[in-house]
């Protein structure tokens, strides 16, 4: 039986029938996203993947760098973790390590922590092992020039979702959408229909500054309206999604959501359990913090003891960062006393991520501008 109820949700994205489990988690920030590879042979033209990651073997658990195994946990635990979306590049290329943060992730966290995989490779034999070591679900990436029937070209896609119910694991298929190829999309639609997945995601192409000079090339277009999405994508989806009346869940998931809700739930809640209490959390999910700056050479203990002093701060009033080299407090209490301090001092608004990337940051004291430039002969 189709779905016939269309469901809306923000940022233009839409839904018929349920979610899957995958889903429903990253769209309230709960999935911890685990890039293990950047490798990937198959070179999609519209791979949005970072420069920092695209076809480098590194891994990442969110935003930071992993070489343990406790990166991986702690950074699970620092947004409340209830599940775990493993991609890359192709982590079936490096199926050894996938295997084994399967079985590293349910060991620490148990059997309800959900773990789905994104994947381009139609291979039975490593998604066996994956639903062996305990993966929950994985998302089949079909090629663009495979889009059709399936039953010559595709074969081998076909195959791997029709045999995936046999390892007790959900399967389903998670596509761009190519905005001049709606004709094949939808034939392909109703050739995984009858193979009664468990879900179809759509996602909105869109541009990145991996991918741009090779869309453009293309002749694709940013659209005005949407962000960083390619024009026509986001029409095309809404349209099948409105049209096509499956009995295979299909969800459309633009690319304003996934940084509008997904990321933004997810940074709201790594500030919950990370931010100290003097920090000022945004609505954002970034956070605003006042800073001393500890130049080389000063002891970053002796600067700590300093600050606390002019500024009267007790224990909880402050904390050192030592690989920044900093002393952070509330943005406020360091505008009352910032002029008086030698030491460069700002307020700044970052990311709560473990790279703490930075949106914006003010002077509050004279040592934080640079010093004059001087010229003449």
């Amino acid at each position: 039986m189709a779905f016939e109820i269309l469901r809306a949700l923000p940022m233009a994205s839409s839904h018929r029938g349920p979610l899957s489990p995958g889903c429903a988690q990253c769209q309230e920030g709960q999935k911890m996203v685990l890039f293990v590879t950047g490798v990937c042979r198959f070179r999609c033209f519209y791979c949005p993947v970072s420069e920092r990651r695209n076809q480098l073997d590194v891994t990442y658990a969110n935003e930071r760098r992993v070489y343990s195994d406790r990166d991986v946990l702690d950074e699970a635990r620092a947004i409340g973790a209830a599940g775990t979306g493993i991609t890359g590049g192709d982590p079936l290329g490096v199926i050894d390590r996938t295997v084994h943060y399967v079985s590293l992730l349910k060991e620490a966290f148990g059997p309800s922590h959900h773990i789905h995989l994104y994947t381009h490779e139609p291979n039975a034999a490593k998604l066996r092992r994956l639903a062996e070591a305990g993966l929950d679900e994985f998302r089949l990436h079909i090629p663009h020039y495979l889009w059709g029937s399936l039953d010559a070209h595709g074969a081998a896609y076909r195959a791997v979702l029709e045999a995936a119910p046999e390892w007790g694991i959900r399967r389903g298929v998670e596509i761009p959408v190519l905005p001049e190829k709606e004709r094949e999309l939808r034939r392909l639609l109703r050739a995984l229909d009858r193979l009664s997945l468990d879900f179809i995601n759509l996602n909105e192409m869109e541009f990145s500054p991996t991918n741009e000079v090779a869309l453009h090339g293309r002749g694709y277009r940013v659209d005005p309206r949407n962000g960083w999405g390619v024009r026509g994508s986001r029409a095309v989806a809404e349209r099948v999604v409105r049209e096509l009346r499956l009995s295979t869940p299909l969800h459309y998931c633009s690319s304003r959501f996934k940084d509008g809700v997904q990321l933004r739930r997810r940074l709201l809640r790594r500030a919950e359990r990370t931010a100290p209490a003097f920090a000022e959390r945004t609505p954002d999910g970034t956070v605003r913090l006042g800073i001393v700056e500890v130049p080389d050479g000063a002891g970053l203990a002796e600067v700590a003891s300093a600050v606390g002093r002019v500024g009267r701060l007790d224990g909880p009033d402050y904390r050192v960062d030592e690989l920044r080299r900093r002393v952070e407090l509330s943005p406020e209490r360091l505008r009352r006393f910032a002029r008086r301090l030698v030491w460069p001092a700002f307020a700044v608004e970052e990311y709560p991520t473990a790279d703490a990337l930075e949106v914006e940051r003010a002077p509050l004291n004279r040592a934080a501008y640079p010093a004059p430039t001087i010229r003449g002969g």
